[in-house]
């Protein structure tokens, strides 16, 4: 089921909803039940995988309330303190 966007001349838009490409270009209101136009609308699509849309609310999401956050998120992994690699023992020290 899709759902399609009417407009009634006296309660104004609706949606309904029916089966893709079952829409007429007319339906009953379903308040008054006066006769109503179907409206083209932007298609209401996917908008890619679950992991995709989830970083896209969060950023949306942040826009408005950013996180607060005490410290710098790390990754991590560190590099070594002391290096065993013979050749950076050529390296001028600091």
């Amino acid at each position: 089921m899709t759902t399609y966007a009417f407009r009634c001349q006296e309660c104004g838009p609706y949606d309904a909803r029916f089966p893709i490409g079952t829409a007429p270009d007319r339906a009953s209101c379903p308040e008054c039940g006066g006769s109503s136009v179907r409206l083209i609308t932007a298609p209401g699509i996917g908008r890619g995988s679950d992991p995709y849309r989830r970083a896209v609310e969060r950023t949306t999401a942040s826009a408005d309330a950013p996180q607060v956050v005490s410290s710098v998120p790390g990754s991590g992994r560190r590099a070594p303190a002391v290096t065993t690699h013979p050749l950076h023992r050529r390296l001028p020290r600091p």
